[in-house]
């Protein structure tokens, strides 16, 4: 199976193809793999350099005069390092471009912290109008990467991880979907993290939802599955843990609940490791979320 990463690179270059308003903006990340696109479009993809606000100045520009801007790198340089030309070239300015992201909480532990970025989505949180997408299959990218090219002047947000699950779902880039039905409580699982989460709970009464688009929140989907089941709420993220608690309680405002938020925690892990160790070490795994699962479900 091919990587969503490399699935970016396969169908952006047949999309650069087909629709001469897409242009792509890199800052040398994934450069090799998109030498056949610039060499077919050198006018529609541009390779800034290690110039992370200037990816974002360059996008913003060009969406000013009428392209539709897909800028990418890793996510602590594409969300993190340039946040204030995200929230000025973009949100200030109007206008609408599609963030695609790679290695984001914990993907290249060897890396180190300045390749992690597990408080990106949080942070894409504090602006207005951006939608979230983080897909759990390479097929999934692929549908969500589609989707967000073609909407138009949206401002979207692509997460791609390194981690997958191993079968893709159907996605819309709109619902969540229920992959399991229960009575003792809802757990929503996002993107990389289904596979763990229904290991997890395997044999418990719960419900399963599936997330692959996180902003919009569905607040229609939770709700009915709260009124499903009882009142207690558990999302698995795998990025800052709690980043999609307020969210939820918007959504079940008029409904006495309980939310435990899992995903990355604050303190920086200072061992690089393997991504696998990573994801245990947040308490991520099969074994570490059947735990906290079960203890606050009771």
């Amino acid at each position: 199976m091919d990587t969503m990463r490399e699935r970016f690179i396969s169908v952006t270059s047949r999309e650069l193809d087909e629709d001469p308003r897409l242009a792509l903006v890199l800052a040398e990340i994934t450069m090799d793999g998109f030498r056949p696109a610039l060499q077919r479009h050198p006018e529609r993809v541009v390779n800034v350099g290690i110039r992370e606000q200037l990816l974002i100045g360059v996008g913003g520009g060009l969406a000013l005069t009428g392209l539709r801007p897909i800028m990418h790198t890793f996510a602590s340089f594409l969300v993190e390092r340039p946040f204030e030309q995200v929230k000025l070239d973009f949100g200030h300015q109007g206008t609408g471009g599609v963030l695609v992201s790679a290695s984001g909480s914990y993907d290249w532990p060897a890396g180190g912290f300045t390749h992690m970025a597990p408080g990106d989505v949080a942070l894409m949180d504090t602006l207005d109008g951006w939608t979230v997408h983080v897909p759990g299959h390479p097929d999934e990218a692929e549908a969500l990467l589609r989707h967000a090219y073609a909407a138009g002047d949206e401002k979207v947000y692509v997460r791609l991880s390194q981690q997958a699950n191993v079968a893709p779902h159907p996605v819309d880039g709109l619902r969540v979907r229920t992959v399991r039905e229960g009575g003792a409580g809802v757990v929503v699982a996002v993107g990389p993290l289904l596979d763990h989460v229904l290991a997890a709970t395997q044999g418990l009464d719960v419900t399963v939802l599936y997330a692959t688009t996180v902003r919009p929140f569905d607040d229609a989907a939770l709700r009915a599955a709260v009124g499903r089941a009882t009142t207690d709420v558990v999302l698995v993220e795998p990025y800052l843990a709690g980043t999609s608690a307020a969210a939820a309680g918007r959504a079940l405002v008029e409904v006495p609940h309980r939310i435990l938020g899992l995903g990355v925690g604050r303190a920086e892990l200072r061992r690089y490791g393997t991504m696998e160790e990573h994801v245990a070490a947040h308490g991520l795994d099969p074994h570490s979320l059947r735990e906290r699962i079960s203890s606050f479900l009771g």
